[in-house]
């Protein structure tokens, strides 16, 4: 029998025995082990939860035009289903609507599907089946991709960066709404020359163009302007270069032994890649000068702030705009990384919301040649 004095409260003394690196990398290895095993079940769950909406998708696609059901088709297969498992979430006639339409944009012919699993194949008349990694991702993410992307191969890039960055919803929702698919790798860079693969992929994803600088509401004329509103707003100016990028700083100065001296416009770290990004700033359309000047201080930053485990630095410099021809012949005889890409502001957005637009000028002008003749 226990004694009444074993259940009073105490400390759970550690013994010094358990403790040290060994243990400690023992209580890593089994957090780590619970957390793959809460992920796994929950992306089991969720798979057949998708597979289930797959095949009804598949199904309703498959007989609901051949039997011609009008729309009251769906208002009672939800009341059918609803009825038969009370209390259960999924049934609503949107969802199901939502479940054919998914399995119809992914079922569409004369399409390249090859981006996040091998292939989706499809021939005339075979049945397309889920790929696998689709159950990596929730169903409210599917939902918010297959509506809102205008091809198989932009839902299949949003599925792939959404799995590499583990995005949430809303996360995922901005960055379709930035229209990443579109700028992401658009910037003109010299990786593939300077730097190993499949790094040098993997450094081109994260460089977008344009970038979009809508967060400042003011007119900007010099590039100390452009520079202090982005560090006025560094929040929003890291949400608009991307997921890995941390700031070190701005004007650091480098001081040469000669007593010259340079001011880089600012300096990132990207945590994933794990290496450092110069970045300039300019309000005029690129020039050949520009490059000169950005390798180098990525030189400066590879000899004075890059560690040994670092990647090698690289730069990015960002215009008003850029012709793709001179960037190119400009990185000729460069010897470090370098990128260039184009911004936008939110001021021209906001003029063209206060100027008409060309067919209310045309009905203007229209109205005005009658009131004259």
């Amino acid at each position: 029998m226990t004694k009444k004095e074993d259940n009073k409260p105490s400390f759970v003394k550690r013994n010094s025995m358990v403790t040290g690196k060994a243990y400690a990398q023992l209580l890593s290895m089994l957090k780590e082990r619970y957390r793959k095993s809460q992920i796994k079940a929950a992306v089991k769950v969720n798979t057949a939860m998708l597979e289930y909406y797959w095949e009804m998708g598949r199904e309703i696609s498959r007989l609901h035009e051949s039997a011609k059901w009008g729309s009251a088709f769906f208002d009672c297969l939800s009341l059918d289903l609803k009825t038969e498992f009370p209390g259960q979430t999924g049934f609503s006639v949107t969802n199901i609507k939502y479940a054919k339409r998914w399995y119809e944009f992914y079922n569409q012919r004369n399409v390249i599907r090859q981006r996040i699993v091998d292939e989706l194949p499809h021939q005339l008349g075979e049945e397309l089946e889920m790929p696998i990694d689709f159950g990596r991702i929730p169903w409210g993410q599917h939902i918010d991709i297959f509506t809102k992307s205008k091809s198989v191969e932009e839902a299949l890039f949003y599925l792939d960066q959404t799995i590499k960055n583990g995005w949430s919803r809303p996360e995922l929702a901005i960055e379709i709404d930035d229209d990443l698919y579109s700028k992401q790798g658009k910037a003109i860079t010299n990786f593939d020359e300077k730097l190993p693969k499949p790094y040098s992929g993997l450094a081109k994803e994260i460089l977008k163009s344009p970038y979009d600088f809508g967060f400042i509401d003011k007119k900007i004329t010099t590039e100390r302007q452009l520079e202090d509103e982005l560090a006025s707003n560094i929040t929003r100016f890291l949400l608009e270069l991307g997921r890995g990028f941390a700031y070190v700083g701005r004007q650091m100065e480098l001081k040469m032994s000669g007593g010259q001296t340079f001011i880089p416009d600012m300096i990132f770290y990207h945590t994933r890649l794990k290496l450092y990004i110069v970045v300039e700033l300019k309000v005029t359309p690129f020039i050949p000068d520009y490059a000169g000047k950005l390798n180098f201080y990525v030189s400066a930053v590879d000899e004075l702030l890059k560690q040994s485990d670092d990647n090698p630095t690289i730069g990015l410099l960002i215009c008003k705009s850029k012709d793709n021809t001179v960037v190119e012949w400009s990185f000729r005889g460069m010897n470090q990384p370098l990128g260039v890409a184009e911004y936008k502001l939110g001021m021209a957005k906001k003029v063209a919301e206060i100027l008409p637009s060309e067919s209310e000028l045309q009905r203007i002008i229209d109205t005005y040649d009658e009131t004259v003749n």
